[in-house]
């Protein structure tokens, strides 16, 4: 649908969200001519962001500038002046960062889901929740996908984006937003295949670091990823079925990024649980979400209505939801892989 009338100019925007994702949109923001409301729920970390212009938790190298960037821990006040809302809390606790919100208070903006996530307790995209909780029209909502990792967007090293959404304007507004000497964002149509193929990339990178912890090595690693772009195109076309080239940057580039990087939360969550880490130990080490861990409960609830082949999600969520031994799927992977 392309009805609904875009601002052509944006001048407040606000950020939801306190990590490491968030800090790097609010870098690649402050490129704009913007005004920026960023929400953090650590009211230490905002307090110290005003007095010192750095996020001591998060990417404690990026300068924030005070000139464009208002902090606040009231949600309310960053969402009522902006006319653009990057949602960047992790899936999981997403319903209670929002619970406060009117329902009315997302409409007429453009939202854009910066989360690679699901409602574990609904089994919702975040695209899904924000159009059926709030009322946002659809052709407002965008999605942020990569390949693209915050401590490199830090580091302004050239990066990639791709903004999806059902509505051209609004996919080429968000583009421009986020564009800027170091970050290239190209609009993009496919808004619910680069969503699930941004969820499903997490499970795969995840099972790659438990593959990795149990010593496989990088051969087997390229096998399992070869594998894993059938296993996404087996879940979308099922659920969303339409042409796709899974080739592209939006879908291969985002899943290699994970699956490989040293920066991926999910590949170093894995890596944790095949060295025998349990569930709770790699999440109490870690200062981050792994948003895979929640997502392929997700994705295996959905499947199984829709019983598409899935077996590197099957195998992930018997490790880690039925504790299954994870040398044991690993292995039944290897067997089954070409």
């Amino acid at each position: 649908m392309e009805n609904t009338q875009i601002k052509a100019v944006i001048t407040t925007v606000a950020v939801i969200g306190g990590g490491s994702w968030a800090t790097a949109i609010v870098k690649i923001l402050s490129e704009q001519n913007l005004r920026i409301h960023w929400w953090l729920r650590n009211t230490k970390d905002a307090a110290f962001i005003r007095k010192f212009n750095q996020n001591p938790s998060y990417l404690s190298d990026v300068e924030i500038n005070p000139d464009k960037v208002t902090v606040t821990t009231s949600i309310l006040h960053a969402i009522e002046p902006a006319e653009v809302v990057f949602l960047v809390v992790p899936a999981a606790f997403m319903t209670d960062a929002l619970k406060d919100l009117p329902k009315n208070a997302l409409q007429n903006k453009i939202i854009v889901s910066a989360v690679k996530g699901m409602l574990p307790e609904r089994n919702l995209l975040i695209t899904e929740y924000v159009a059926e909780d709030f009322g946002v029209l659809h052709e407002k909502i965008a999605i942020i996908a990569g390949p693209c990792h915050a401590e490199e967007v830090a580091l302004e090293r050239q990066s990639y984006l791709t903004i999806a959404s059902e509505n051209t304007q609004t996919a080429q507004l968000v583009a421009n937003l986020l564009t800027c000497a170091y970050i290239k964002a190209t609009p993009f149509g496919d808004i619910y295949g680069v969503e699930y193929a941004g969820i499903i990339k997490n499970i795969v990178a995840l099972t790659c670091g438990i593959a990795h912890g149990l010593g496989y090595g990088d051969n087997f690693q390229a096998v399992l990823v070869s594998n894993a772009m059938k296993e996404i195109e087996n879940f979308i076309q099922a659920l969303r079925p339409m042409p796709r080239n899974l080739a592209q940057t939006a879908y291969l580039g985002d899943l290699l990024v994970t699956a490989y990087s040293q920066f991926s939360r999910n590949r170093t969550f894995g890596n944790m649980i095949g060295r025998g880490y349990t569930v709770q130990s790699a999440q109490m080490e870690m200062n981050m979400i792994a948003e895979g861990y929640y997502a392929v409960k997700s994705i295996y609830a959905i499947n199984e209505k829709q019983n598409a082949d899935l077996p590197i999600t099957t195998a992930a969520y018997r490790i880690l939801y039925e504790k299954a031994s994870a040398k044991r799927e690993i292995d039944v992977l290897r067997k089954i892989f070409v």
